[in-house]
């Protein structure tokens, strides 16, 4: 299977790649291709937008988390895609300092993988020929990762543009593009990134922007035949294809402005393995199916909506009787709504549904953020004590309080301890890390 692709990539988060990614998935479906995004690392949030650019459902690849089975299955995404462009997280070589199921979980490792070639997008604010220095470094730091060029952004003249090149020229960097400085091309951000796709004033406009401006400054014939060169990659075809067991065969699915946060694969990889998923929305105030044999909280942005959740009496009292005869888990944002109490930024405290004794507080806010193993110290849906699972946190609450027992050992990426363990209180459980892949998987 040989699907030509590339790498969107970055010396470091902020300069701009994400602009970049939507405008050129958006330009090159406009083109009458079939474009496979993918998002290289833990990110829940930017699939969504890749799916918005060009229709086609956007999956992460990570190189800690996900042994070779699930990272090949997921891969095997882009069968009958004329195209894959591939975003990555921070910097291009950016990972942790310990290898997980396959390698350190950076952009580079899966584009290498793959046999991406890499376009690198360059903040050039403030320099002009010095740019070409980053370019050359991250060009020759893996002499056997596949370089297509660099796309110049916000160049805040002609004459910056002119000198930018003349630097690129002399280290014979391949320039793919030339982005002019513009302040009305950035998309709203919150706390964890982006704001969420859906929560976007009109999303379809902007990305439609984002293609026209990279149309009139960047060479997409170039960038195709860059992609051309990837497709001898490291893409296989997998027997079975994207299933993952499904921790129930009824899942409610809690879909809404305040739990929003579930990895694709997870979700879609438990519907071709025959589960059947039944989305609800408890911001309206909706009871999950009852007839749903398990409910599932992903994380979200709950303390934005705090005081609403707080009155959905009826998804509470409904949750509740679930919980009675079968269980409930909760992901970040959906374990701190499965607590006793969530305090605002503001210090107020709004009640949640009290199936755990959890209370979280976003008046003081401290990051937690990075990869997580653990080892489960008991029963959690889907998975039996003693399954080592991989995720990430990435959240800004405080624990105030965490009675029950723990769920389980929790790690980060270098071994050491982290206090956010989980917790199970009967048929209830939640973690603050998100769920990526099971170890082996």
């Amino acid at each position: 299977m040989s699907v030509p692709g590339l790498m969107i990539s970055a010396p470091a988060s902020g300069t701009g790649k994400t602009t970049v990614m939507l405008g050129l998935l958006r330009a090159l479906t406009e083109d009458g291709l079939s474009v496979q995004p993918f998002k290289s690392g833990p990110d829940y949030i930017d699939p969504a937008f890749h799916r918005a650019a060009c229709g086609r459902a956007s999956f992460n690849l990570d190189t800690w988390s996900m042994g070779p089975g699930l990272f090949d299955a997921i891969a095997a995404e882009a069968a009958g895609a004329d195209i894959v462009v591939a975003e990555g997280s921070m910097g291009l070589y950016d990972g942790v300092a310990f290898a997980g199921a396959t390698g350190h979980g950076s952009s580079a490792e899966t584009a290498r993988r793959m046999g991406w070639p890499v376009v690198l997008v360059i903040d050039v604010s403030g320099q002009a020929q010095s740019a070409a220095a980053t370019a050359l470094g991250f060009a020759n730091y893996a002499p056997d990762l596949p370089f297509a060029g660099v796309i110049l952004n916000r160049v805040a003249s002609p004459r910056h543009e002119r000198l930018a090149r003349l630097g690129m020229e002399a280290a014979g960097i391949t320039v793919l593009g030339v982005l002019p400085r513009r302040g009305d091309l950035k998309l709203p951000e919150r706390h964890l990134g982006l704001v969420q796709a859906v929560e976007h004033p009109d999303l379809d406009r902007a990305i439609a922007d984002y293609a026209a401006f990279l149309r009139e400054n960047v060479d997409l014939g170039a960038i195709r035949a860059a992609a051309a060169g990837g497709a001898a990659g490291g893409m296989k075809s997998h027997p079975t294809g994207l299933r993952l067991a499904p921790p129930a065969q009824r899942i409610a699915l809690a879909q809404d402005a305040a739990f929003s946060f579930a990895y694709p694969h997870q979700v879609e990889g438990w519907r071709r393995a025959g589960a059947e998923i039944l989305p609800f929305s408890p911001l309206a105030d909706e009871a999950p199916d009852s007839s749903a044999d398990l409910v599932w909280l992903p994380g979200g942005y709950p303390e934005l909506h705090a005081g609403v959740l707080a009155g959905a009496e009826r998804f509470r009292t409904a949750l509740r009787a679930h919980a009675e005869t079968r269980p409930v888990h909760g992901e970040c944002g959906g374990y701190m709504a499965l607590g006793e109490g969530l305090v605002d930024k503001a210090g107020t405290r709004h009640r949640m549904a009290g199936l755990l004794g959890l209370v979280t507080s976003y008046e003081t806010r401290k990051m937690h953020l990075g990869y997580r193993r653990a080892v489960l110290t008991a029963d959690m849906p889907g998975f039996a004590a003693g399954a080592v699972l991989r995720g990430h946190e990435f959240h800004y609450s405080t624990i105030l309080e965490q009675p029950d027992a723990p769920l389980a050992a929790v790690t980060d990426a270098e071994g050491a301890a982290v206090p956010e363990t989980g917790s199970r209180r009967g048929r209830v459980t939640g973690t603050f890390f998100h769920l990526i892949a099971q170890d082996g998987v």
